[in-house]
């Protein structure tokens, strides 16, 4: 049992970890700076530790500007607001990444002039459905040499999906529920402690607020763990954490939890 525990706990908060690191704030918001043998060490690790649920770095950036731009708008490609359920939401998403990955539909220009990590060879493999596959029989095995019993195996799913399914956790459950700091003119919320267990992504109404800001966490009671480790990673220059723009546009702090 204790295998188990542990192969899933490392699974969740690798996948999570690398999630928030490498594709939101490095692909997507390029809150620092690497070196090109530093950014491909992230990439493979990113790579292996989602597995069979690989989120390309390069569509997952396009989709996330959007999303940024469009905020719970009819043009954001996940919002909650526009969507029956989770399922809907993530289905809609996942047609849209895969037209982005085949570029049978381009993105705006405007969300492709800063830098996109790509690694084609890697992108390619990883994306591929054998791999995908060779993945989840793997977890699989692992299971049914480790597993007291079968009930354990309803955590496959989950092995299976991790990528996506922490992505579906942060876009439904940051802009429905939880309280707001500050008034950003979309849905977007805080949730503690969860925003704490999800390592900052929760925290999407600070991040909203101060997109290209590493630090998710505003108030004395949030606690961002990506930004703590990524000041670690600074303070050993592996990477370089660009410094902060103060926001000029003056937007309404909210003092009233929701």
């Amino acid at each position: 049992m204790l295998a188990i525990v542990l192969f899933f706990s490392l699974h969740w908060f690798l996948s999570l970890f690398f999630h928030s690191f490498f594709l939101h704030r490095f692909a997507s918001h390029q809150m620092y700076t690497i070196s090109k043998n530093w950014e491909r060490i992230f990439y493979i690790s990113t790579w292996i530790v989602q597995g069979s649920s690989f989120l390309v770095p390069r569509a997952y950036a396009v989709m996330h500007r959007m999303h940024h731009s469009f905020s719970d708008t009819e043009k954001d490609p996940h919002s909650p607001h526009f969507f029956t359920d989770v399922y809907q939401m993530m289905k809609s998403t996942i047609i849209i990444f895969r037209g982005f990955l085949t570029r049978k539909n381009l993105p705006e220009a405007q969300f492709t002039k800063e830098y996109l990590p790509a690694w084609d060879n890697l992108d390619k493999f990883g994306h591929h459905a054998l791999t995908r596959v060779t993945f989840g029989l793997l977890y699989t095995a692992f299971y049914f040499q480790f597993a007291p019993n079968f009930w354990w195996f309803v955590l496959l799913p989950i092995h299976f999906m991790m990528g996506p399914l922490q992505g579906a956790i942060v876009n439904w459950c940051g802009h429905k529920y939880g309280y707001s700091n500050f008034n950003n003119g979309d849905h977007s919320k805080n949730s503690s402690p969860w925003g704490i267990l999800l390592m900052g992504e929760l925290f999407q109404n600070n991040h909203h607020y101060a997109k290209d800001d590493a630090n998710f966490a505003k108030k004395w009671f949030e606690f961002d763990l990506t930004y703590q480790i990524m000041k670690g990673l600074n303070f050993v220059k592996i990477i370089k954490l660009k410094p902060t723009i103060p926001i000029t546009t003056q937007i309404e702090p909210l003092v009233v939890l929701q």
